[in-house]
């Protein structure tokens, strides 16, 4: 991380009184977990001071040495740690950060942050529910006219779900993640006419740059996060998706997973808006279209090789989804 960014930081970094800010602001107390109250943080803060940061899309410093209650939020929240170690705490676990790992907090999640010492910088990125819209999603999809499987995962964020999930990210130090997230850093707090429209673009970059690094570790590797015992890391289900859809079935993926197979169908369906086939399906007309835009290879070859072996039905479900014929589609991006 570039020193001036750390010095910038740092300069912000410092404690809070939780006595001070709970008489100012009154949070409200939702639930009680083992006698220890959850309160309800619907605003952000700026750096230094109690006034309330109104911005879509705030950012602030985590403050050090100081008391952080249980809290959920109605935002998506972005942790990055940039310097030392921070361990973030659930109801159900403890899960240690160090320097450049990343957590992605859904709404309604329950969690706080242990106390950091003077030498910790952590990075709270707060994406509020109207900071994107589905438009501005659009470029994260491989072509304008389909998604895939994981770029639904960034739609979720512009969506105010209750989630009570979240992603765990190790980066490895990653130079484009740690250049994008300097960056934004950078247009937040020294910012122009031109910072917003950027901050929101290098998000979404930042974010598709966490699922290619995740889309490129095992399954196995990448965790599954609960919530509670019946919370699965969505994130984790779309890549598994993503990466097996030629022979997948719901049965074969539940038991992977260890799950009832109408469980799972339920879960996908309600995080997502999907279901199971149509997720599939998805990402099988996807791969086709990059087939089909990019390569000379027979239409039947890539109905077989993207998991359809009766060509008639590939040529349904791709106009079902596409609008118009293989061979169109082809011909319109071949030009």
């Amino acid at each position: 991380m570039n020193t001036e960014i750390l010095e910038l930081l740092h300069q912000n970094n410092k404690s809070r009184n939780w006595e001070e800010i709970e008489d100012k602001l009154k949070p409200l107390i939702v639930k009680k977990i083992d006698g220890e109250p959850v309160y309800q943080f619907y605003e952000t803060l700026k750096d230094n001071n109690l006034e309330k940061n109104k911005q879509l899309i705030s950012i602030s410093t985590q403050p050090i040495e100081s008391f952080v209650p249980f809290h959920i939020h109605n935002y998506v929240e972005i942790m990055v740690v940039l310097l030392g170690k921070c361990v973030v705490e659930t109801p159900n676990e403890m899960i240690p950060m160090k320097q450049d790992e990343i957590i992605i907090m859904d709404t309604q999640t329950i969690h706080k942050v242990q106390k950091i010492d003077s030498g910790t910088i952590v990075m709270n990125i707060a994406l509020k529910k109207a900071a994107f819209s589905l438009s501005d999603l659009d470029f994260l999809t491989h072509n304008k006219d389909t998604h895939s499987v994981s770029s639904i995962m960034f739609s979720l964020l512009s969506s105010n779900n209750s989630g009570g999930a979240f992603n765990l990210f190790h980066t490895n130090h990653d130079k484009q993640v740690v250049d994008t997230i300097s960056d934004i850093i950078s247009e937040y707090y020294q910012p122009d006419n031109y910072s917003n429209p950027i901050i929101r673009l290098e998000i979404l970059e930042l974010i598709l740059r966490l699922v290619r690094i995740a889309s490129k570790s095992s399954v196995l590797q990448i965790q599954k996060k609960r919530q509670n015992n019946n919370e699965i890391d969505l994130l984790t289900l779309l890549l598994y998706i993503e990466k097996n859809y030629e022979t997948i079935t719901l049965e074969k993926m539940a038991k992977y997973f260890g799950f009832n197979a109408n469980y799972l169908s339920s879960y996908l369906k309600k995080k997502t808006g999907y279901t199971f086939v149509k997720l599939v399906q998805i990402q099988r007309i996807n791969v086709a279209a990059e087939y089909l835009a990019f390569t000379n290879a027979p239409i039947e070859d890539i109905a077989l090789k993207v998991g359809y072996e009766n060509p008639s039905y590939f040529y349904k479900i791709f106009r079902k989804y596409i609008g118009g014929s293989p061979t169109d589609y082809r011909n319109q991006h071949q030009k």
